[in-house]
């Protein structure tokens, strides 16, 4: 589209400048003019610009310096180069320094045109031999996941193996890790990945509505109970079932999905006709549940059910080699979404980013990289750009320095600064309302009198 292309027209002729951006508007580019190289350079920390139509002859700063300072400080910007005085010196001058063409004055606004179009075809070839290049890093993926930690990759290997199989799989690991997410790529590497996935989150729904939900209700079953209602285990037919936070189920619940899965029918609430189902089981919990067995607060032969394989999931701060592909991948997946341009983060950003552990995850990673992309004025993410928490070793006594002590004074401070708005502080710490209901239940946490 003619409208996204932003083209830069750097001319000391005010005359040659102005008709000329007026001729690109008329095209359908936005396009702006400077005076000078020096206007020029301004411009581009303003915004990233896809072509520079350059006048080699200017006062103070002429057109191959000025093309040399563009590709320093904004290398996917192409430089057209124009003049009066053509020679093959300059021409050749100008190309060898990164310039894509070069055109003579008077300038023709047809021929203008035809090098434009194909500068845009050129780049657009050039993308998709970035994309052919990003398609053999996908080494480093499995399908929405991203990592080239030796852990991770063993777990990929692992996950793409059990796939293939119909056993139930118990996904173990902190919130924000991407337990979701791997369900979700089993699913798509199964043998009923043409089948639905459904995922239902065990601890966001009240247990009484829980039964409901998960095998459905016939008409008048209960008060507000006016049609009849599938399950999400009718929904999963044929499918895959992901069942998150399975630690937080009652004992009722407990037993009820222990039956499913050992008849594999169900009756709807409210129902006396068993339901046949063909469902595959991918349960995941933040909760350490062997110990929840051991105390009797979790069936043993349901987690038996579940866990006939499992997968742990580490956290991002014992794989923190990720954190620069992972921004990548968040830079990339946000530029389409907000339709931005921005290229990279600088050292110093990522640095800031290394240096963090991480309580939230993989998810509080994509909450700042995105508030980043939002502010971002540049082609790069900068240290201003980035906002996490300030918890230095001197502002925290020696006994409150545990992983879970800074995570619960943080907690704290973002709800009361948000005056206790769930939905706020959640994303604010990025992570979803159900996490953050688990971590207040998890430390107690109250909110202020008054």
């Amino acid at each position: 589209m003619k409208g996204d292309i932003n083209i830069l027209v750097v001319d000391d002729e005010e005359i040659v400048r102005e008709s000329l951006v007026e001729w690109l508007r008329e095209e359908g580019y936005r396009a702006e003019a400077a005076s000078d190289g020096f206007e020029a350079l301004e411009k581009l920390k303003e915004r990233p610009w896809d072509i520079a139509l350059v006048d080699l002859k200017m006062p103070r700063m002429d057109g191959i310096e000025l093309l040399e300072k563009i590709k320093e400080q904004s290398p996917d910007t192409h430089v057209v180069i124009f003049t009066a005085y053509a020679t093959v010196h300059t021409a050749v001058q100008a190309i060898k320094k990164g310039a894509y063409d070069y055109l003579v004055k008077p300038l023709d606004p047809e021929e203008v045109s035809l090098l434009i179009e194909r500068l845009l075809q050129s780049r657009e070839l050039a993308r998709e031999v970035s994309y052919l290049r990003k398609e053999l890093k996908k080494r480093y993926q499995f399908h929405d996941l991203v990592s080239k930690s030796p852990k991770m990759q063993q777990i990929f290997e692992f996950a793409r193996t059990v796939a293939k199989s119909n056993s139930n799989i118990l996904i173990l690991g902190e919130s924000g890790t991407g337990k979701e997410l791997l369900a979700r790529a089993i699913h798509n590497e199964s043998p009923r990945a043409n089948g639905p996935f459904v995922a239902v989150s065990c601890v966001a729904i009240p247990d009484t509505l829980l039964e409901s939900e998960l095998f459905g209700h016939e008409k008048g079953a209960f008060t507000d109970a006016i049609t009849q209602k599938k399950g999400k285990f009718e929904l999963a037919h044929g499918g895959t079932l992901f069942l998150d936070e399975i630690g937080d189920i009652s004992p009722k619940m407990q037993l009820a999905l222990l039956r499913v899965l050992e008849e594999r029918e169900f009756t709807r609430v409210g129902g006396t006709k068993p339901i046949k189902v063909d469902v595959r089981i991918i349960a995941a919990t933040n909760r350490n549940l062997q110990k929840a067995v051991e105390e009797g607060r979790f069936r043993e032969d349901l987690y038996y059910r579940l866990n006939v394989i499992t997968i742990q999931l580490p956290p991002l701060r014992e794989r923190k080699e990720d954190i620069p592909l992972l921004v990548q991948h968040f830079i990339e997946k946000f530029n389409i979404q907000m339709g931005k341009r921005v290229e990279r983060i600088s050292d110093e950003a990522l640095r800031i980013l290394m240096q963090y552990d991480w309580p939230g995850n993989v998810r509080e990673l994509e909450n700042v990289i995105e508030r980043a992309m939002v502010i971002a004025r540049g082609n790069a993410i900068t240290p201003e750009d980035i906002q996490l928490p300030s918890l230095g070793p001197s502002q925290v006594p020696e006994q409150d320095k545990t992983l879970e002590a800074v995570e619960k004074a943080h907690i704290q401070r973002i709800l009361n600064e948000t005056n206790w708005n769930i939905q706020r502080s959640a994303q604010i710490l990025g992570i979803d309302r159900t996490t953050l209901y688990n971590k207040i239940k998890k430390y107690g946490l109250k909110r202020p009198e008054g």
